[in-house]
């Protein structure tokens, strides 16, 4: 059965004439009788009752009609599908991003990609890392904006996007808010909120062993707001990415002695072809004006 043959025949039973239903699919009336005794012998049942000129549905055409038109129905849907797909109409892209990357610097790209191809539309999850690198691997996800530490292996394709200082945040009227910046040494014995989600906190917490620093941990959250409310209540200093602050009342400074900092860098899975929509953005995050 080709597609051809099925559009002939809805027409035909549309027109109940083969001379209409060919000028309506625009070819010949040879052509179109041609094309529906043949589709009548694969299926081994007439489908019309031809009367000279007239022509009526048999009662196989009739109880058959109904699956054709939803054939037909299917074809313009899958075309229009492949279309928007090949002109980034309505195409989804399913992006994955680290829970402790701040949304203010990322949303600036997000919606830049919009403007410029406002066809596509975006899936935004967060996870951790692992759970990233998981989903990429099992295809849940088409790109992931995550840390990739020491590296992710030859497991993944990783385009660097930006690098990204740790600064203290702690309320405006803390004891150290006159320096310009802080050294690990100067936080032993103060009250500390501790990200317990942030995927640098062993290198930190490695950090302060290595130099005798101890902090107080107050209070502990996975939430990213959670933490910076707390801070901002006084419970005491957190470390965190400068663009993953969002509170304009909290203060900043940046760590040092030692400094620390971490690359934000967008990955997804080698061999495994981009659809159209996400080579667009891969291309834009390569090309965007990231911050640092």
């Amino acid at each position: 059965m080709e597609m051809f043959q099925v559009r002939y025949v809805l027409a035909a039973a549309k027109m109940l004439n083969f001379t209409k239903a060919a000028t309506d699919c625009n070819v010949s009336q040879p052509a179109l009788t041609k094309a529906v005794k043949t589709l009548e012998d694969e299926l081994g049942a007439p489908l019309f009752h031809r009367e000279g000129k007239r022509v009526l549905l048999s009662e196989f055409g009739r109880s058959i009609l109904p699956h054709l038109q939803q054939i037909m129905q299917e074809a313009h849907a899958t075309r229009t599908l492949a279309d928007n797909f090949r002109l980034l109409n309505q195409v989804p892209i399913r992006l994955g991003v680290m829970s402790t990357i701040g949304h203010v610097k990322l949303a600036r790209f997000l919606a830049k990609f919009q403007r410029d191809y406002h066809g596509v539309e975006l899936e935004v999850s967060e996870a951790s890392v692992q759970e990233l690198k998981n989903r990429l691997e099992q295809g849940d996800l088409d790109l992931a904006v995550l840390n990739p530490l020491e590296g992710l292996g030859a497991a993944f394709r990783v385009h660097d996007l930006y690098c990204e200082r740790y600064v203290v945040v702690f309320a405006p009227d803390h004891r150290l808010a006159s320096l310009n910046a802080i050294k690990l040494v100067d936080l032993s014995q103060e009250p500390y909120v501790d990200r317990l989600s942030c995927e640098m906190r062993d290198l930190v917490m490695g950090a302060c062993r290595e130099r005798n620093v101890s902090l107080y941990a107050r209070f502990r959250s996975e939430r990213e707001d959670w933490i910076q409310s707390m801070v901002l209540a006084r419970i005491g200093f957190a470390f965190m990415p400068e663009y993953s602050v969002t509170s304009p009342e909290l203060l900043q400074r940046p760590l040092i002695e030692p400094a620390v900092a971490r690359t934000v860098s967008l990955a997804s899975v080698p061999g495994r072809p981009y659809s159209p929509a996400t080579a667009a953005m891969v291309r834009a995050a390569q090309t965007f004006d990231w911050p640092g």
